[in-house]
């Protein structure tokens, strides 16, 4: 009689679970007893923010350590010089192509539908007023942002370890990690050898501790969705429907639209690669945070059968540089705010909103609601008040959810495209499964 051992649940199964009932219990809580309950407020204060909160902190405390390590060995697997110019040039070319893309589809659904015209004023300005410190923060601070040759300065590290304890220094900390990467390649390998196993070893210890965090992931998700239904609910997505529609469609768009043709050109099938990243989307979407996805996303991409060499590299300089949801997302918001104003952007200084918007979506932490302050700086360039971003911070946090859900589903697709025809000749096959004999 043999004994049957009953198999887990797939880990995006559990999420889905954490997420419906999340969602479905928020909901009643919000409907029954309402946001401003002093039981709801305890339990959101005491029990589920503190719960995400610390799942969060958890990654974020491994990203540096695994960024690191990751975007050194990739870069260290090449083995030369021009292969990381080759792949190099190949992320850049398509991470512009696909943001722009992204951002013109917005820009055309947004002119289309003017969801900024039909606003009721009347909302618009108890928004304005509840959110008013709030905007009043993001737009001071714009001015700490650097800007032009600041800009392109910032990028090189006077101080490596400052940059690494700072989520707005990320990009530095990748130059100093890609830096380190090219002096590895260009040193003999019998003097770099035991460096190179030291990190990959790093590599390695961040990936197993960040599996053991994950196991947690569906409980997380549970506290983000109850907090979200419960204190949100669905009365302003419903009440600023056209504004949220627009950004949710052209998001939807991208991504089954743009994101599969991509991955068709290269020979792979569309559903089958969805299907395989499905993981890192819920991941994405529970979290809204590109860098805390990371971790799942390099794992995703082992399962598909990506060269380690270029998912190491494309993915973790992805999760700043290759941001197609948020800059979709800040064209569409600028646009939306000069509707509501009722300033006449002219197609140049629309066409100038997408070239930003770019720009904006590469140089954007990969944290939650990193691209406000980038939506303030845009507006105010093409002379519509900041101060008029209290509009979409009720519905803020939802969209980030969905725009980083493409971020991470656009650097998968971009390891995708990068690797077509890459391989990594230089990685052992793997060693067959225990209790299989070999073929």
């Amino acid at each position: 009689m043999t004994q049957t051992t009953r198999r887990p649940w797939p880990m995006p199964w559990k999420m889905g679970l954490g997420f419906g009932l999340g969602l479905v219990l928020g909901l009643l809580v919000h409907v029954t007893a309402g946001a401003e309950a002093d039981w709801v407020q305890a339990f959101t204060t005491w029990v589920t923010t503190p719960a995400s909160r610390l799942f969060l902190n958890l990654i974020f405390m491994l990203i540096v350590p695994l960024l690191f390590s990751a975007l050194v060995m990739g870069i260290a697997e090449m083995g030369d010089i021009r292969a990381l110019g080759r792949i190099g040039w190949k992320t850049l070319a398509y991470t512009v192509v696909l943001s722009g893309v992204a951002v013109l589809l917005g820009l055309l659904l947004v002119n289309a539908f003017k969801p900024g015209a039909g606003v009721d004023p009347a909302l618009a300005q108890q928004l304005l007023v509840q959110n008013a410190e709030r905007s009043r923060e993001i737009v001071a601070s714009v001015d700490t942002q650097p800007r032009g040759m600041d800009m392109v300065l910032s990028i090189v590290p006077s101080n490596v370890v400052q940059a690494a304890s700072e989520n707005g220094s990320i990009l530095a900390l990748m130059f100093f990690a890609v830096m380190f990467g090219v002096g590895m390649v260009l040193t003999p390998d019998s003097k770099v050898a035991t460096l190179k196993r030291g990190i990959e070893g790093i590599f390695e210890i961040s990936m197993t501790l960040i599996g053991l965090v994950i196991r947690l992931a569906p409980y997380a998700v549970f506290c983000f969705m109850f907090n979200l239904a419960a204190i949100f609910g669905f009365d302003l997505l419903v009440r600023l429907g056209a504004y949220v529609g627009v950004v949710v469609l052209a998001l939807a768009l991208h991504m089954f639209g743009t994101y599969s043709l991509a991955v068709r050109m290269v020979g792979r099938s569309p559903l089958k690669f969805f299907r395989d990243i499905q993981e890192a989307a819920v991941m994405a979407f529970s979290t809204a945070s590109s860098n805390a996805t990371l971790p799942t996303a390099l794992r995703v991409a082992d399962q598909m059968g990506l060269p380690q060499k270029v998912s190491r590299f494309v993915l973790t300089v992805g999760a700043t540089a290759n941001q197609n949801g948020t800059a979709l997302f800040e064209g569409v918001t600028v646009l939306f705010l000069a509707q509501f104003f009722g300033v006449d952007l002219t197609l140049g200084q629309q066409f100038m909103v997408m070239l930003v918007c770019i720009l904006g979506g590469i140089g954007t932490a990969g944290v939650p609601s990193g691209s406000l302050p980038v939506v303030a700086l845009i507006c105010a360039m093409v002379g519509v008040d900041p101060i008029g971003i209290g509009l979409i911070l009720g519905v803020n946090h939802f969209l980030d959810m969905c725009r980083t859900t493409l971020n991470v589903s656009g650097d998968l697709t971009l390891a995708t495209l990068v690797a077509h025809r890459e391989t990594d000749a230089a990685l052992p096959a793997p060693s067959p499964q225990p209790g299989t004999a070999p073929g």
